[in-house]
C-alpha cells in the first residue's frame, strides 16, 4: 500500500471514531476476528470493523470511504455459508471496511403488518416474533431465522429456504446508496414511503418510522404464498429458482453486498397455526419423485414445505447437530441465536491463541451436547433404522385428510415401497430440528476431522423441475476422494444441499470444479440460493448485475470471483 494511501486510511478511522465512538470502530486483530472470518468460508484483514447505531452514520461512514478510495463491505449476522460478507484471499488495492449493521435492527409493520419496513440489521427471528402476535409469519420461518440471518441478508441473496409457496425472498421495494461513476453517492428511495427529499432526514425518519400513513403505497394482495407455487408445478426443463436468476434481480434483490442497503420493505404472510406433519420413508428415490409429482399435479394447494434428508443425513445430525438440536427443542430460537453469536466469538478469540485454532468453540460445544442425554421419537429412530430416504411433509390443517387419503392410495400401489405416519406434537418438532440439525453437522464433523480432511466442498444445486434422477451417485474416482458426504434439502423445489469432506492430500478446488461440472451437464444450476459468495463464479449476466449496481467496484468487491480492483480492472 502506497504511503499515501497509508495515511488516508489513518484519516478515515480518525473520522469513522468522529461519527459513532471509538467504542464503536475496531481495529485490532482480535476485535475484527469475529467479523472478517465466515462461517464456513472466507478470511482477510480489514482496516476496521464499524458498528454504526443509526442509518445516519452508515451514510456518513459511506461518504468517508468513498472520499478515502475504500473498499466497504456491509455485513449483517455474518450467517452466510459461501464467505461473501467477509473479505476473501483476493487481490486488494485498497482497504478494506466491513460495516456491521446488528446495531441497526429496528422493525416497523405497515398495512395492518401484512407489509414490514427492516431496517439494514433487522434479523428473521425478530421479524418473526414482532409478527407473531399479529397472526402473521416472514417469508422464512426455520433455519436461517434460528442463526440470527437478517432479512436484508436473504433479500441481497435471494435465499429460498424451505416453504414451498413462497419462493425466493424478493423486493422491489428497498432504500439504498449507490456510487455512480463520479464516485457521487446518490439515495434512492424505492420503498414506496415518501419520506422528504434530504438524505439525512431521510434516514433519521426512516429509523424512527415517522411518516404520514397516507405516504405509504397499499400492500399487494394477501395470501400463504406468491406465484411461485404455479411456476413450481411445471415440470420444465430448467431449475425452479437459483440466484443468478434475472427474474429475480432487481436493486436490492440479488445484490450480493454491491450496494449498500438501510432497509428493505417486505411481504408477511398470514400464519397457519393448524398444521399436519406427514413422515415418509421409502429405500428407493424414485417414490419421492413420484409422490412430488402426485401431490404438483393435484387439484389442490401445495405442501407448507417438503424437506429430505437421507437416514445417514439423520445419523449425523443427532451425533453432530445435536447442540443445535437440544438448543432449538428446550430453550428456543433466541436462546440458540445468542449461543452462535457466542461460539463465533470465542473461535474469533480462540484463533489468536497458541495452541488454540477457530474452530475451538465448536469442538467445546461438541464435547458437552455429546454427554447430555436426549430422547429422540421411538417412531422416527424406526425409520431411520427402516428406510434410506426420508421426507418431512407438512401441509395446512385443513389438507390433513386430503393428504392422508393421498398418501394411502400413492403406497398402495404396488409400484411404491414406502410408509408413513402422521407426526404428533413432539415427533413435529423433533423431525423439524433433526431435518435443520443436518445444515450444521458435516461443518461439525469436519471440524472434529480436521487431522483426516483437507477441506469442506459445498454446493446449494437448483435440480431441473423435470429431473427424475434427482439423487446424485458419483463416480467411484471422486467418492473415493471424500471422506463424508450428507445430502438433504428442500425437496419440492429440486434445491438441494450436499455437504462433502474431501480426505487429507486432495484438492478440493480441482475436485469442486469437477463436481460442479457434473451438475451443470446434467442442466443444474449451481449456487440456488447462498449465492456466490467467495467460492463460486459469478456468470456473466450477474457480474453486469453487479456492475451496473456498483461501476466502481467498491462495494463487497470481488464476490463472485469478479476483479478485486478498483474500477473492475
Amino acid at each position: 500500500m502506497h504511503a499515501s494511501q497509508n495515511r488516508r486510511s489513518a484519516e478515515a478511522v480518525d473520522a469513522f471514531t468522529q461519527i459513532m465512538g471509538s467504542r464503536h470502530v475496531l481495529t485490532t486483530p482480535r476485535a475484527t476476528a469475529p467479523y472478517t472470518t465466515g462461517d464456513r468460508f472466507g478470511a482477510g484483514d480489514v482496516l476496521a470493523v464499524l458498528r454504526p447505531g443509526s442509518l445516519v452514520d452508515m451514510w456518513r461512514a459511506l461518504q468517508v470511504c468513498v472520499d478515502n478510495d475504500l473498499i466497504v463491505i456491509t455485513q449483517a449476522a455474518n450467517t452466510g455459508l459461501t464467505g461473501g460478507s467477509v473479505p476473501g484471499n483476493q487481490d486488494y488495492d485498497r482497504d478494506i471496511v466491513i460495516i456491521s449493521t446488528t446495531r441497526i435492527d429496528q422493525i416497523h409493520l405497515i398495512n395492518d403488518a401484512r407489509e414490514a419496513v427492516c431496517l439494514a440489521g433487522a434479523t428473521l427471528f425478530t421479524l418473526e416474533d414482532t409478527l407473531a402476535p399479529h397472526g402473521r409469519e416472514p417469508h422464512s420461518v426455520i433455519g436461517s431465522t434460528s442463526i440470527g440471518a437478517s432479512v436484508v441478508g436473504g433479500i441481497a441473496n435471494n435465499s429460498g429456504g424451505s416453504q414451498i409457496r413462497k419462493g425466493p425472498a424478493y423486493t422491489e421495494q428497498a432504500i439504498f446508496a449507490r456510487v455512480d461513476e463520479n464516485r457521487q453517492i446518490h439515495l434512492v428511495n424505492h420503498l414506496g414511503i415518501d419520506l422528504g427529499t434530504d438524505p439525512t432526514h431521510i434516514l433519521d425518519r426512516l429509523q424512527r418510522g415517522d411518516w404520514d400513513p397516507a405516504g405509504v403505497t397499499p400492500p399487494p394482495a394477501d395470501g400463504t404464498g406468491t406465484d411461485y407455487a404455479e411456476h413450481l408445478r411445471e415440470l420444465a426443463d430448467t431449475p425452479a429458482r437459483y440466484n443468478a436468476n434475472p427474474k429475480f434481480l432487481h436493486e436490492a434483490s440479488g445484490s450480493a453486498g454491491k450496494i449498500m442497503v438501510f432497509a428493505v420493505r417486505t411481504r408477511t404472510f398470514p400464519l397457519e397455526a393448524d398444521k399436519a406433519t406427514f413422515y415418509i420413508g421409502t429405500d428407493d428415490p424414485a417414490d419421492l419423485e413420484a409422490l412430488r409429482r402426485a401431490f404438483l399435479a393435484a387439484d389442490s394447494p401445495l405442501p407448507i414445505s417438503g424437506e429430505y434428508m437421507s437416514s445417514h443425513a439423520f445419523d449425523l445430525a443427532i451425533e453432530y447437530g445435536k447442540d443445535t438440536y437440544v438448543s432449538l427443542k428446550h430453550a428456543g430460537s433466541s436462546t440458540l441465536v445468542k449461543m452462535f453469536a457466542l461460539k463465533s466469538w470465542a473461535n474469533g478469540v480462540f484463533a489468536k491463541l497458541p495452541g488454540f485454532g477457530p474452530a475451538t468453540a465448536d469442538a467445546i460445544s461438541q464435547k458437552l451436547f455429546a454427554a447430555i442425554p436426549e430422547k429422540f421419537p421411538p417412531r422416527l429412530l424406526d425409520f431411520r433404522d427402516r428406510f434410506a430416504h426420508h421426507l418431512l411433509l407438512v401441509v395446512s390443517g385443513s389438507q390433513r385428510e386430503t393428504t392422508q387419503r393421498l398418501l394411502t392410495e400413492f403406497f398402495a400401489q404396488p409400484a411404491h415401497q414406502g410408509e408413513f405416519f402422521e407426526c404428533d406434537a413432539n415427533e413435529a418438532k423433533s423431525a423439524t430440528l433433526i431435518r435443520f440439525g443436518v445444515a450444521s453437522a458435516a461443518s461439525r464433523y469436519y471440524t472434529m476431522h480436521r487431522a483426516e480432511a483437507s477441506e469442506m466442498i459445498t454446493f446449494d444445486v437448483a435440480l431441473r423441475r423435470d429431473d427424475e434422477d434427482w439423487l446424485e451417485v458419483l463416480p467411484t474416482e471422486i467418492a473415493d476422494q471424500l471422506l463424508e458426504s450428507v445430502y438433504f434439502g428442500h425437496f419440492f423445489c429440486h434445491v438441494l444441499h450436499q455437504d462433502h469432506v474431501a480426505k487429507k492430500g486432495v484438492d478440493p478446488v480441482a475436485l469442486k470444479q469437477q463436481m460442479t461440472t457434473l451438475l451443470e451437464d446434467r442442466g443444474a444450476a449451481v449456487p440456488a440460493e447462498h449465492n456466490y459468495g467467495r467460492i463460486y463464479p459469478a456468470p456473466g449476466p450477474m457480474v453486469e448485475h453487479f456492475k451496473q449496481l456498483d461501476p466502481l467496484n467498491m462495494f463487497n468487491a470481488g464476490v463472485g470471483k469478479t476483479s478485486a480492483r478498483k474500477g473492475w480492472a
